[in-house]
């Protein structure tokens, strides 16, 4: 028999269908997998198996009553900051310890509602603030792909890294992952895997533990445009707990992949031409508009005269959000305490002994540009240049253009611990220089992988849409796949 863990979730679908294999078999094969590669990848902080087992029994029951629905029977990860009753939910930090919701996230529910088991709960950066998952309380994520002769750890990028490596290294079908300001395409582009921020909205932040309320947006990665189409399907859908989700009816988008993009308008914007871009990643955004041509896309060249501000601008308005969202962890009612003098006294020691480095960083941030004083001149201007932003892309949408294709990341995956981006954050943040404008403006945003660079390593495209025409972004996502024909699986190290 195959190796179950190497199926894409369409074809796992297709086997439980034909009776090929159980449930219970697909996911005691992902649980072999973890327990063999989980210690030197570090992409799972828990794993459930008997709770696992339990859901696989149920949907293998469930399909022999004829109840099988979308996601029957398909082992899925989950990223730490999804709420999960009864099951480790901590956000990778250390101030929620021991953290275990009575509640259940709107899309974790709506996975298991449509048949998906849970593996576990994946690793990623602190509260989702980072670019490589070294922020992790829990320690790094080690990206499953290593370049060509070399055998230095690499990091699968963040915040999502846990999800992008464990998709990658085989531990699950697919996984739920979040994007606050490229934490879903970043770590996609860097190990190979498929991953979509939907349009604000489309997914119910309900029950994950919040960064920045405006920016933030769950989605998937998997290891294919069709199992992310599938996927998103059963992740998306109205909440009236989530006074920011959409009341729009949800797609078929696994309907949409093999549309094609004849008579689609691509974009091209002149200022994501950095100065400096590598040579490789200008030849694999030419490669990639010239796929869409040949199978019947126009691509013309627009300007987003703001994007130059989108970075400064996310770095204000994000961590002025997490100090506001973040202010709840005390120490008092759940999670980390450390005891002191008085309660002041007691806040203080929670919070310094809690929050990681980067998290206080960005905190410490966000609290000042809130800061009397402050607050106008930062915040206030971040959010009007937010609006420029996003004026910016509805002019180049009104004009005839259906999506825009640019690099996901301005590089290939970096070291761990590698010495130049760990001493200077700012350089870390520049690794979001491609997504925060989709973030900004509340846009969905495709990464798919599209080529390698000189070492092997896996590089990405990334499709930005209109407001909820992600089923645009899954049809021109396809095009990509099936032109760039890679193959996509790591050398096993581990």
């Amino acid at each position: 028999m195959t190796d179950l863990t190497r199926l894409s979730i369409a074809q796992a679908r297709d086997g439980l269908a034909a009776k090929d294999f159980s449930a219970t078999e697909l996911t005691g094969a992902y649980l072999g997998a973890i327990e063999a590669a989980n210690p030197k990848l570090n992409a799972y902080v828990a794993v459930t198996p008997e709770l696992a087992l339990d859901m696989a029994k149920a949907s293998d029951d469930r399909r022999a009553g004829g109840q099988a629905g979308p996601l029957e029977g398909i082992p899925l990860g989950i990223k730490d900051l999804f709420g999960t009753k009864g099951v480790h939910t901590q956000a990778a930090s250390h101030i929620l310890d021991g953290f275990k919701p009575e509640y259940e996230s709107s899309v974790t529910a709506n996975l298991w509602r449509d048949g998906a088991v849970m593996l576990g709960k994946l690793n990623m950066d602190e509260f989702a603030m980072g670019s490589s998952n070294e922020t992790s309380y829990y320690g790094p994520v080690i990206n499953p792909w290593r370049a060509e002769g070399d055998n230095k750890d690499l990091v699968p990028g963040g915040s999502s890294g846990g999800s992008a490596s464990a998709v990658a290294a085989w531990l699950c079908a697919g996984a739920t992952a979040t994007d606050t300001g490229g934490s879903i395409r970043q770590p996609a582009a860097f190990t190979g895997t498929v991953g979509i921020k939907p349009t604000y909205g489309r997914c119910s932040r309900w029950g994950v533990v919040a960064f920045a309320s405006s920016l933030d947006q769950a989605g998937p990665i998997a290891r294919t445009v069709e199992d992310a189409a599938l996927m998103m399907t059963s992740m998306s859908g109205f909440d009236p707990k989530d006074s920011t989700s959409a009341n729009l009816p949800v797609p078929d988008f696994a309907a949409a992949v093999e549309r094609g993009v004849r008579g689609l308008t691509i974009g091209v914007p002149k200022e994501y031409r950095m100065d400096g871009m590598p040579a490789e990643i200008e030849k694999l955004w030419a490669e990639g508009l010239a796929w869409l041509t040949a199978e019947g896309a126009t691509v013309r060249d627009i300007s987003l005269p703001h994007t130059k501000y989108a970075l400064p601008a996310y770095y204000i308005v994000a961590p002025a959000e997490a100090s506001s969202n973040l202010a709840r962890y005390d120490g008092v009612k759940y999670g980390l305490r450390v005891s002191g003098k008085d309660i002041t006294d007691m806040y203080e020691l929670t919070r310094a002994a809690g929050f990681g480095r980067e998290v206080r960083r960005r905190l410490m941030i966000g609290t000042y540009v809130l800061s009397a004083g402050y607050y106008d001149a930062y915040y206030v201007r971040a959010q009007q240049v937010r609006t420029l932003i996003k004026r910016d892309f509805e002019q180049v949408f009104a004009d005839g253009v259906d999506a825009i294709l640019t690099p996901a990341t301005p590089s290939a995956a970096f070291g761990v611990a590698d010495a130049e981006m760990n001493s200077d954050p700012v350089k870390m943040y520049l690794n979001d220089i491609f997504t925060v404008t989709v973030n900004m403006a509340g846009l969905p945003g495709i990464a798919v992988p599209a080529g390698k660079d000189e070492k092997g390593l896996p590089l990405g495209l990334q499709l930005i849409g209109r407001p909820f025409d992600e089923e645009t972004l899954f049809a021109a996502g396809r095009v990509i796949e099936r032109n760039a024909g890679l193959d996509l699986s790591p050398k096993v190290w581990w």
